[in-house]
């Protein structure tokens, strides 16, 4: 259950908290699809069913939903959104939903735009029932999510995580912190291959095995400390042929306003053969710290390892 960002560690629910985060523009968009009987497509699209109307009705109510979202889902947090705008395509027997929703503030707009299609959905639903009581509201889904001063969705690139825990590896500690990693990565458009779990001494080994798949980030976690089997740093920099000591700083500087432990971690970031790769902290506080500061820069940083520019 420690996966889930809603659940404490006890697996209760809670509200997230994004008073870290920075204030960024982000946007989401959401489709779904309501399907029904030709006739009452047919019906829609010349507005000729007794509650006039459809579509406006339809738009209005999903408009309206996705400025209430935090009053019908408990843990979503209240936004003050920019724009919603909701469209409908006409089909043969199915109207396809699209919802999206803006923002600038410190967490994502998805809800808001599924609220919207859903609620969209429904209100179609009700407004054709007397002709059709049997069609269908499905296939709701996020289709794009964005974020951050400059963010652009990155839908073809891969990423993975490494997770250095010798306690972990052997099955004797529970590894909450790849998880968290992976959904933050996901969150901002990549596909996490893996996320794996090695002792100590194999990271050599499976850093070197994952670099060797291309992705665009790797991310580790765990083995940057003082400890003698702490090899993450020792393990990263032969392969890396462009050291980011900015970044590597930027991380333990960020850890250093919650504590001075922040100075002990020896973690490096670079790039090796086109590949971001960033050391983080074993520790969930130091993951969090981590990704604060890679939030603001790793989507520049990839764009410009992949020859995108410097703007």
């Amino acid at each position: 259950m420690s996966e889930l960002s809603h659940l404490d560690a006890d697996g209760r629910a809670r509200m997230v908290d994004v008073g870290d985060k920075a204030l960024t523009k982000r946007s989401a968009t959401a489709r779904g699809r309501f399907t029904s009987t030709s006739e009452v497509i047919d019906l829609v699209r010349a507005d000729g069913l007794p509650k006039a109307d459809v579509l406006a009705t339809a738009r209005i109510a999903g408009i309206s939903a996705a400025k209430r979202t935090s009053e019908l889902i408990p843990l979503c947090h209240q936004l003050a959104l920019s724009a919603v705008t909701v469209d409908f395509e006409l089909q043969h027997d199915s109207i396809e939903i699209t919802a999206t929703a803006k923002t600038t503030g410190k967490t994502g707009v998805e809800m808001e735009a599924l609220t919207a299609v859903a609620i969209a959905g429904l209100t179609l639903h009700d407004m054709t029932k007397a002709v059709d009581p049997h069609s269908v509201l499905g296939e709701i889904r996020l289709v794009e999510k964005t974020g951050g001063k400059t963010r652009r969705p990155v839908r073809d690139s891969t990423a993975a995580v490494v997770v250095a825990s010798t306690a972990g590896a052997a099955g004797e500690r529970e590894d909450t912190t790849g998880p968290v990693i992976a959904e933050w990565l996901e969150a901002r458009g990549y596909a996490v291959d893996a996320v794996t779990i090695v002792a100590d001494s194999d990271v050599a080994a499976e850093l070197k095995r994952v670099v060797g798949t291309a992705p665009a980030v790797v991310i580790t976690t765990g083995g940057t400390g003082m400890s003698p089997t702490d090899v993450t740093p020792e393990a990263t920099r032969p392969l890396l042929d462009r050291e980011l000591t900015g970044v590597a700083e930027a991380i333990r500087a960020r850890g250093l306003t919650h504590t001075p432990k922040a100075a002990l971690s020896r973690g490096l970031a670079g790039t090796a053969s086109g590949t971001v790769i960033v050391n983080l902290p074993g520790a969930a506080g130091g993951v969090t710290d981590g990704l604060a500061v890679l939030d603001e820069l790793l989507e520049h940083l990839v764009a410009q390892v992949a020859g995108g520019g410097s703007h």
